[in-house]
């Protein structure tokens, strides 16, 4: 079914019911914000009931890593997981049809300074993020501070949903898209002083060839970044990207990482590191509904 919609141009009839869903989504675009947080909490709620194998992806998540907490607290978190997931959902159809400039004034960054540095080595930036809730809503504030921003993505099979997505994405900022098949062009984008933001922190099954903790469980880690560092000759750093519940958004930078590119396992810790430091301070932030330890190492029992 995914090659067959790939195959079909965007006036298809049988893409017709998609383009319906793309109308009611613009529609809800145009709610304001504060009325998008209250609809996308009741949406996360929803969500949090209907949608049990996901609830239980989160579930057994957050079991693995918060092994401290009580039963009533990892509830509590899975609900608030879903919540801000739900959340995350409508300030992304708000990012692809709205204007963010007041989002982007009253933007919170740290470690700005790390980023100035970063820049002033001119040799193009790579940054490496995790998937957060408010994911395509961070893209533009990200972009808005850098200098030839580009970003790493999985086309969607659906051509409608993949130009709805895309070109709300592409229209901040001149942002440039790679997907997985343009390393080449990422490199030569890199290499001529931009910067491009990579997701890398789900497992990628059979790519994912190192095992490095995550929460102190092992997690299937790939070394494209490295690979990437090694090839480009980039500036490496990472980025984190919350809400806070005043509507501020903060974006935060990791001191630039030197030796990225010399060691593979080093590298994929430290990536993890970062990201595990902003999950701790932002539990309920993080996307736990993606199988993470899907891939386990060699004798580990499976956690789902």
């Amino acid at each position: 079914m995914a090659s067959k919609l790939k195959d079909k141009p965007l006036w298809h009839p049988f893409l017709w019911p998609t383009w319906i869903v793309v109308f009611i989504l613009f529609c809800l675009s145009l709610l304001p914000m504060t009325t998008k947080q209250k609809l996308g909490a009741k949406i996360g709620r929803l969500a949090y009931r209907k949608m049990r194998s996901r609830r239980r992806v989160t579930e057994k998540n957050i079991a693995a890593c918060f092994p401290d907490l009580s039963l009533a607290e990892r509830d509590e978190l899975v609900e608030a997981a879903f919540i801000a997931t739900g959340r995350g959902f409508l300030e992304s159809i708000h990012a692809w049809w709205r204007d963010l400039d007041p989002y982007i004034r009253n933007l919170k960054i740290t470690g700005i300074e790390n980023l100035e540095e970063a820049k002033r080595r001119g040799k193009g930036v790579l940054l490496i993020g995790g998937h957060y809730s408010i994911f395509d809503f961070a893209l533009p504030l990200i972009a808005s501070l850098l200098d030839k921003p580009g970003y790493v993505y999985r086309p969607n099979d659906n051509p409608v949903i993949e130009y709805m997505i895309e070109r709300g994405r592409r229209r901040h900022f001149g942002i440039s898209p790679f997907t997985k098949y343009q390393l080449k062009q990422m490199a030569e984008h890199i290499e001529k002083g931009g910067a491009v933001w990579y997701a890398c922190d789900q497992d990628f099954g059979r790519k994912s060839t190192l095992f490095v903790p995550f929460f102190g469980v092992d997690a299937g880690c790939i070394t494209m970044p490295s690979h990437i560092a090694r090839t480009t000759g980039a500036t490496v750093m990472c980025v984190s990207h919350i809400r806070h519940p005043d509507g501020q958004y903060e974006i935060g930078f990791s001191p630039v990482l030197d030796s990225f590119g010399e060691d593979e396992a080093a590298d994929a810790k430290a990536w993890n590191d970062y990201l595990e430091t902003w999950v701790r301070k932002y539990p309920d932030q993080y996307l736990w509904m993606h199988k993470r330890f899907k891939t386990r190492p060699e004798g580990a029992s499976s956690i789902y």
